[in-house]
């Protein structure tokens, strides 16, 4: 009989390395630099969108658009969707809700108070969205799914204005071992639950059952988080409560990965079908439509090689039905995201679809290498640090150093080892 010694063996080894796994996704959030480059991308989107139907916006989703109201109210009352905007009919209501996502998007932007801001933003783009489902497109419905995912994860761990406060704090003890007191984040805590109360308990949330759930266990559970913080920092319960936020993050994580390759891999099988598609043309009669030609010139002269459409049209079926089998390989994965990155911006100067572009963009970024971003930040920090010294070098007197000279020389420093980082 042979011994059970090789089956311990790998049994130990597969114990071990579960055991690892585990602990990398409980003891910290993953990819912290690509969401948040998601969370810039998806609400620079939303921001910019919105500033430019600022004129547009009363047809777009307030009381002058062609789905009314009523109309609205009624298909929301057999589809359970939720809007705020079905709160009141009021212009001061539907100007208030359109002001507050403009905000939050620009807040979202910058990372600031992101728990918050997240559900914010998360609110108002399914206010306007479901109030005018017909408005949007591709671009809005990949806004719409990221804003729900946002919320669940840590996407400000980096490259925010929450990243810098909590380094400030961390560098100012307070000696009981306690965090410095939040009086901001207390009063926005309380202002969204008195908000969330009477929504909940008057109907505010229409037939929806998840989103009311969701809003609650995130409420509840950063009042918990703040409390323990500050009067029992040492506490298992905070370790369970970090623990459980990285799990969160973690799987919204993969969700949007998995919603990405989705999106890509229904995409190219249906362009499989397509006569168009397969025979190689397909490229070229948007490009002869006057409504997805900004540039006219530029849109006939793509046309007008019949070389360029036949080896754009495969490419794009052959760059969206194959990324998501190229994810277990890390180079040629790399190198079809360039090249959807590339089709992306594309469509955004050739048809005038330049949120689309940036909505598919700011998602695929989900795969960008770590190292790439790394050496993005870098060089911005970089950039912004000698704009810096450039102006400040304008202003000072003569025979005064110039300003900012030792910080610029230590991040030089610190860069090129790869241990410092300013968002």
């Amino acid at each position: 009989m042979s011994s059970p010694a090789p089956l311990r063996e790998t049994a130990g080894t597969v114990g071990r390395s579960l055991a690892r796994a585990l602990q990398r996704v409980t003891a910290s959030p993953l990819g912290a630099y690509q969401s948040a480059v998601v969370r810039i991308g998806v609400s620079v989107t939303c921001l910019l969108f919105l500033l430019r139907e600022w004129p547009h916006r009363h047809e777009l989703y307030g009381p002058d658009g062609p789905w009314s109201w009523g109309m609205a109210r009624r298909l929301i009352s057999n589809n359970d969707a939720f809007t705020a905007l079905m709160w009141s009919d009021s212009t001061i209501w539907f100007e208030t809700v359109y002001v507050l996502t403009l905000v939050s998007a620009a807040l979202l932007t910058v990372g600031w108070r992101t728990r918050a801001t997240s559900v914010l933003f998360m609110a108002g783009v399914l206010s306007l969205q479901n109030r005018s489902i017909f408005m949007g497109d591709g671009g809005d419905n990949v806004i719409h799914l990221m804003a729900l995912y946002l919320v669940l994860t840590r996407c400000a761990r980096v490259w925010s204005l929450d990243a810098r406060r909590q380094a400030d704090e961390a560098a100012r003890p307070t000696g009981d071992g306690r965090p410095a007191r939040d009086v901001t984040g207390v009063v926005l805590w309380a202002v969204l639950g008195c908000v969330l109360v009477p929504a909940s308990f008057l109907g505010g949330f229409g037939g929806t059952w998840w989103l009311p759930t969701l809003l609650w266990l995130l409420w509840l559970g950063n009042g918990a988080w703040w409390a323990l913080g500050r009067y029992a920092p040492g506490h298992e319960l905070r370790a369970l409560f970090d623990v459980l936020a990285n799990l969160a993050h973690n799987a919204a994580l993969l969700v949007i990965m998995a919603e990405v390759c989705l999106i890509y891999a229904t995409a190219g099988w249906y362009k499989i079908q397509g006569s168009r598609w397969q025979d190689g043309t397909a490229i070229y009669y948007p490009l002869k439509l006057d409504y997805f030609a900004p540039w006219p010139g530029l849109s006939g002269l793509v046309a007008s090689s019949a070389l360029a459409v036949m080896v754009l049209t495969y490419a794009t079926v052959i760059v969206q039905v194959a990324f998501p089998f190229t994810l277990f390989n890390r180079r040629v994965k790399n190198v079809l995201l360039v090249l959807m990155i590339g089709e992306h911006a594309g469509i955004a100067v050739l048809l005038g679809l330049p949120f689309f572009s940036m909505a598919m963009i700011a998602a695929d970024a989900v795969f960008l290498p770590t190292v790439f971003l790394l050496w993005l930040g870098r060089r911005v920090s970089l950039g912004r640090q000698r704009l810096s010294s450039r102006t400040a070098g304008r202003v000072r007197l003569p025979g005064q150093r110039r300003a900012g000279a030792d910080d610029e020389e230590a991040t030089r420093s610190s860069d090129s080892t790869g241990h410092t980082l300013v968002g």
